[in-house]
């Protein structure tokens, strides 16, 4: 009697974790780089997190909400290893290329993670319409491409006044353009170049550099 009662009260007793949120985040982002997609749902997720299958609607009400806390990782890794990548670089030219080299491979080491963090699957409409967490921390990762290019316009190295906003968001917007249209050919295969991937991306961050550099004078 005492042992079928002490089973009863194993089988009621509530799971505590220390961090729910986190923990689903983190279950989460397992699942999307284990199956490259992220086509699970919340109740898949809770169980992989040990917890009830109504316990993630307490932070996520919706799988759109889990998914772009998700995504707003994979953005804070991005801006994490720009940082480190340009940690103790000086000079504009050598800047951009260690954003443009290091921005390219940490896309390719997770397509999924890349697709989800800037393809539709966190909105049928557009940009402004992503869940905040995830506008939020993108524009985060950006802000370190846009502040190399203000530095470089400042040093007199890019060809972009340092003055004028919407010149610099233009330059930004040029140099980001070529670097996720690479990342996202090359997870595609589409990219049609028979060169090596870090051909590839030397290549292109040449091109970059080339484009924003001061003319000098002949």
């Amino acid at each position: 009697m005492a042992a079928a009662k002490n089973r009863r009260h194993s089988q009621v007793r509530p799971y505590h974790h220390g961090d729910l949120r986190r923990a689903l985040i983190d279950t989460a982002l397992k699942l999307v780089t284990e199956r490259q997609d992220w086509t699970f749902s919340l109740r898949e997720v809770a169980r992989r997190a040990g917890v009830s299958q109504h316990a993630p609607y307490n932070h996520f009400p919706e799988k759109l909400d889990l998914l772009a806390a998700v995504a707003a990782v994979g953005f804070e890794r991005l801006r994490t290893g720009l940082l480190q990548a340009t940690a103790g670089i000086d000079g504009s030219e050598a800047l951009l290329a260690a954003v443009c080299r290091t921005y390219v491979h940490l896309g390719l080491e997770n397509p999924a993670l890349y697709r989800l963090m800037f393809g539709p699957a966190l909105s049928d409409i557009g940009s402004r319409d992503r869940p905040k967490v995830a506008r939020t921390a993108g524009g985060q990762a950006r802000a370190v491409l846009e502040e190399v290019i203000l530095r470089g316009a400042r040093s007199g190295s890019f060809a972009v006044s340092p003055d004028k906003p919407q010149d610099l968001a233009l330059a930004a917007l040029s140099v980001w353009s070529a670097t996720h249209g690479l990342t996202m050919l090359i997870i595609d295969k589409l990219s049609q170049a028979d060169l090596a991937v870090d051909d590839m991306i030397e290549r292109m961050v040449r091109m970059v550099i080339e484009g924003l550099r001061q003319p000098r004078d002949r």
